[in-house]
């Protein structure tokens, strides 16, 4: 029999859907409910790895995990990773099928309609409930032709809508009611309510408020929901979280660790294990400011056009930041993309990433790095060169050869080195992420860079905080009404 299911909605992008969904995942599967989350079209360069090799957006990893499944790549079957030149590349059930720029894809967003309906199909019929995830506005009009985001597909899965405000950014009663006026009528016929989030201060001064949008929608009020003090300890889907983020210095002896901040830059998650230590600061750094002098690691993160950041990383001058940081006996490890700037050469013959051609890169690891068209994605395990265990995975589109391969970074399970590290051990790139989620690895880096741990266990924090963001909505939200709603 298949699940019932509830799509969720947005006035704009960035108005808290994700981690509503996760929220509402974890409150239902701890009522005994199988449930399963859902996003036909995403776009984000945050990506994670899985069961099946895949991959898929991380926003709907951590909804999976809040409902207590294995990821997989029908929860999320269509995910854009933005990409310099070619615009974006164009993921489909977990591998890369093509790439266009932003107005060939509304073109070919009709033929993506199956392929949605058919992982759809799948996880309505291993759960109870399937809770679904729009993308950007309700109300963009001007890309409902063809679309498989929104809408379009509340009308071809025949799934009812709640639509979700941010009160936070002013202007959600406007917002709200003018969804409904502006989009078709048979669109706005599937809205059963919505939701008012991040709402801050009394809520008794919002009561009027609520009742004047349900008077001008006739939608049911599923509730105002507060802002989540947690939601920082939760991985972000956006980019624009990594300057909204801050870890303010406060004491001495603090570990602090420079992050160039680039226009392409991926699986920026790698950084939420350490934000959470409190004696590590970490200072992003955009375009126009100098990386600290007094940074212990300078930290490369992976990037989905590695030559377009490596020149971008150029320009801004970070390169000659990072030689005197080296100077002055940093470190400094490269994530992926990261790593691949850290060689002498990045060859790109067959245009994977734009125009074909070779660069040079930052020279700091005596290595070479030829991109491919093959994708390696998987899950790994393994051990540093200091003996350390870690978990985590590999997204990489490439190979990298040359004589600081022979000092590999770390050894997988299955027999095969990673990464590489300089004659002095302080500079060393390798493809795994989610290298810091391994409490033992994170402690021996900060360890090795003049800091301590904090004992933290980063896993179990996740887990915390998702039961609190579960036990936020169960207060705040009218979650028995949204269940009557779903079919």
């Amino acid at each position: 029999m298949a699940a019932r299911a509830l799509m969720f909605q947005g006035t704009g992008s960035d108005v808290g859907k994700s981690l509503i969904v996760a929220g509402l995942c974890r409150a239902l599967t701890n009522r005994g409910l199988t449930v399963r989350p859902f996003k036909p079209q995403n776009m984000s360069n945050n990506a994670a790895v899985t069961l099946e090799n895949g991959e898929i957006s991380r926003a709907q990893a951590l909804q999976a995990r809040a409902a207590r499944a294995e990821p997989t790549v029908h929860m999320n079957p269509v995910l854009l990773k933005p990409q310099r030149e070619i615009g974006a590349q164009i993921v489909v059930h977990g591998k890369v099928r093509a790439a266009a720029d932003a107005k060939t894809y509304q073109s070919i967003k009709a033929e993506l309609l199956p392929d949605v309906l058919e992982s759809f199909e799948i996880l309505r019929h291993e759960a109870d409930i399937v809770l679904v995830e729009g993308a950007g506005s309700a109300s963009e009009t001007n890309l409902r032709l063809n679309d498989i985001a929104n809408m379009g597909f509340a009308r071809a899965a025949d799934v009812p809508v709640v639509l979700i405000g941010d009160i936070d950014r002013g202007g959600v009663i406007a917002s709200l009611v003018g969804t409904k006026n502006v989009i078709d009528a048979a669109d706005a016929a599937l809205i059963c309510g919505f939701i008012v989030n991040r709402f801050r201060g009394d809520p008794a001064l919002f009561a009027g408020g609520m009742k004047e949008i349900t008077a001008l929608t006739g939608w049911t009020a599923f509730g105002l929901v507060p802002h989540f003090e947690g939601a920082h300890r939760l991985p972000a889907e956006d980019a624009l979280a990594l300057t909204a983020k801050s870890t303010p210095r406060a004491a001495e002896g603090r570990v602090k660790i420079a992050v160039p901040i680039l226009p392409h830059i991926s699986n920026f998650d790698d950084l939420d294990p350490l934000d959470a230590e409190p004696d590590v600061e970490i200072v992003r750094v955009k375009p126009g400011t100098a990386l600290p002098g007094d940074a212990d690691l300078v930290l490369l993160l992976g990037s989905k056009s590695t030559i377009a950041d490596l020149g971008y990383l150029r320009k801004a001058g970070f390169d000659i930041d990072i030689v005197a940081h080296v100077r002055r006996g940093g470190h400094v490890l490269g994530l992926c993309g990261g790593y691949q700037m850290l060689g002498r050469t990045i060859e790109d013959s067959d245009g994977i990433e734009g125009s074909p051609g070779n660069v040079e890169g930052l020279g700091l690891l005596d290595v070479s790095t030829a991109l491919i068209s093959a994708k390696s994605l998987r899950r790994v395990s393994g051990k540093t060169r200091d003996g350390v265990g870690f978990t985590g995975y590999e997204m990489h589109m490439g190979e990298t050869i040359g004589p600081d391969t022979q000092r590999p970074f770390a050894r997988l399970a299955d027999g095969r080195a990673d990464g590489a590290v300089s004659a002095s051990g302080r500079i060393a790139g390798t493809y795994v992420h989610g290298l810091f989620a391994h409490d033992d690895q994170r402690k021996a880096w900060l360890a090795r860079l003049g800091g301590e741990s904090a004992g933290l266990d980063y896993e179990a924090g996740v887990e915390e905080t998702l039961d609190a963001l579960a036990a936020h909505l169960e207060r705040h939200l009218d979650i028995d009404g949204l269940l009557s709603h779903a079919r």
